[in-house]
């Protein structure tokens, strides 16, 4: 079962979806995709980290996180934005062998036996990026985005802390 659940930035989405995880099991995986990439990114990283209390596991993976040990668990994968990062530096900005990557990790994800709860950012809705690089990864976030809604069971999206249900299999 995977949950899709995406937002702007400060929409709520890791807080609802960490909540979610709680109502599912008492002992939640969370995934971070992150690296560490200067002080302010480190600080952000840390109040992940003080939201989350001693009942969740934490794995760290830049990338293959279809390897963690996810089966029978509650999984919350955070995010697909820092993910996509990685995947864009490691294959030197080429959108299609990053989205490549990226599709083949999601349907290996959709093949384990777990709930997965995959976090996304709408970086589309916002400014228009001022690189090339960042048009690039726009258009990358944009279809990693369809591409794991369309995998998902259920996609929330979070505005303003407030859940809007896209899909659902009720």
């Amino acid at each position: 079962m995977i949950t899709y659940v995406t937002g702007g930035v400060r929409s709520g989405k890791s807080r609802f979806a960490m909540a979610l995880a709680l109502q599912k099991s008492p002992n939640p995986i969370y995934v971070a995709t992150s690296r560490i990439w200067d002080e302010d990114f480190a600080e952000r990283v840390k109040r992940h980290q003080d939201e989350r209390g001693p009942e969740w596991t934490l794995l760290e993976s830049e990338r293959d996180i279809h390897r963690l040990p996810l089966a029978g668990r509650v999984v919350v994968i955070d995010c697909v934005t820092l993910w996509l990062t990685n995947l864009f530096v490691a294959f030197e900005y080429d959108i299609e062998k990053s989205l490549t990557a990226f599709k083949a990790e999601v349907d290996a994800l959709a093949k384990i036996d777990a709930t997965l709860i995959i976090i996304s950012n709408e970086i589309g809705m916002g400014v228009h990026a001022e690189t090339e690089a960042g048009r690039k990864f726009t258009d990358l976030q944009g279809w990693a985005n369809q591409y794991a809604a369309a995998a998902a069971d259920e996609a929330v999206m979070l505005v303003s802390g407030i859940p809007f249900t896209l899909k659902s299999i009720k």
